[in-house]
């Protein structure tokens, strides 16, 4: 393949990435849209919905601490083929719940399947684009979380007031395995990955050894469990607590992830600016991530807004500054490790990433919000992000050999 076809080739590569963690998105957040919906059938308290939540978070935690090992050595197309087949399926079969704990026990083989979407996802964005535009692509691909919000609650709504909750479910399962089909046909292995790349990975003994991989992973601890909690409690927090019907969810969740998502390409697109002003990667990249976690304490005020249009306005910034973040913190694993080696730091990353996300998304607001009300866990999750940048910051050094592996 010429240098010519590689080029335009790449893009193709990340629509398919795009396309493929949109479906995973939408697998994930149709619990949450659906949930006034499904509690007509099924009784779930908030203690129970945390611990659906967190039964997801848990199997897609252990999932990331062995898909990056995996993906690393079967390579990233039969990896996320699998990974696709496998969680589009066990999505579709959550539509077959009966109880709280069932629809549980289906969220956690879910959620086990749907670890491979990231790790595979960052490792081709670094066999496939140099390490200039890797935050942007990141940012391209990663846009799917939000625009599955953007255009899955309006359609999840209209799906479950013709045809019922359940086959909400299974449509989108339906949707995974026919992208399965077109990455089976249309990806290729990138040059870089022709040759004897894949035979000597690291060991994770060795990984946690470097000061980088903590920080990264210190990071993700922090921060992912305030996107898992926007995504997971938002709908129910605007029923509940701000009086919105499903109608008039399917319009407030849109308008947080347009911003999400205009905020997260302006995160990818910085450390370009800055690179092309002489600036180096560590300096472009942390300060971008430091302007991102300055915004998050705006999420404090949210829950006290007297109009529930500035509440969702000030979580719309708040989420769209972990976009900006999140664009940039896949990244530092691809500036700072070989490119042989980023599916196991990604699947460490995500792995620290899901176990704060059981704890501070998922089971921790459970009981907070049934007790106490959802004013506390919206003051944790505007301090996460700076809290984060610490730790980025002292540990996270970039070595004088960076970019020398795109």
């Amino acid at each position: 393949m010429s240098t010519v076809k590689d080029s335009k080739y790449r893009w193709i590569i990340l629509a398919l990435l795009f396309s493929g963690t949109t479906i995973n998105y939408l697998d994930r957040i149709v619990l949450s849209v659906l949930l006034p919906e499904i509690e007509k059938e099924i009784t779930i308290s908030p203690v129970l919905y945390g611990f659906v939540l967190g039964s997801f978070q848990f199997t897609y935690t252990l999932g990331l601490l062995g898909v990056g090992f995996i993906i690393d050595r079967l390579g990233t197309k039969l990896s996320y083929l699998l990974s696709l087949i496998f969680w589009s399926v066990s999505g579709a079969l959550s539509g077959l719940c009966g109880s709280g704990f069932s629809l549980a026990a289906w969220r956690a083989v879910f959620g086990l399947a749907a670890s491979g979407n990231f790790p595979a996802a960052i490792k081709s964005v670094s066999e496939w684009f140099k390490v200039e535009d890797r935050a942007f692509a990141t940012s391209l691909f990663n846009s799917g979380s939000s625009v599955s919000s953007i255009i899955g609650v309006p359609l999840i709504f209209a799906m479950a007031m013709v045809a019922g909750w359940r086959w909400v479910f299974v449509v989108f399962g339906g949707f995974g395995i026919l992208l399965a089909v077109a990455w089976q046909l249309y990806y290729q292995k990138p040059p870089i990955a022709k040759g004897n790349q894949e035979s000597n990975v690291i060991k994770w003994a060795e990984l946690i050894r470097h000061r980088q991989t903590l920080g990264i992973m210190i990071g993700k601890f922090l921060t992912d469990p305030v996107w898992w909690f926007y995504l997971n409690w938002m709908p129910t927090y605007l029923n509940t607590q701000r009086g919105f019907q499903l109608k008039n969810i399917a319009i407030a969740i849109p308008v947080i992830y347009v911003i999400a998502t205009i905020m997260g390409f302006i995160g990818g697109w910085l450390p370009r600016h800055f690179l092309r002003h002489g600036w180096s990667i560590e300096r472009a990249r942390k300060t971008t991530m430091l302007l991102s976690a300055s915004i998050l304490p705006v999420t404090v005020f949210a829950v006290t807004a007297d109009s529930p249009w500035v509440a969702i306005l000030l979580v719309s910034l708040a989420c769209g500054a972990h976009n900006s973040w999140s664009a940039n913190m896949f990244t530092l694993c691809s500036d700072c490790f070989p490119t042989k080696d980023v599916g196991s730091v990604t699947g460490l990353a995500g792995f620290a990433g899901g176990a704060g996300g059981i704890l501070l998304s998922a089971l921790v607001p459970g009981f907070v919000v049934q007790y106490f009300g959802y004013l506390p866990v919206f003051i944790l999750m505007g301090f996460l992000h700076p809290l984060a940048f610490v730790f980025i910051k002292k540990l996270v050094r970039y070595q004088k050999t960076e970019g020398t592996h795109a």
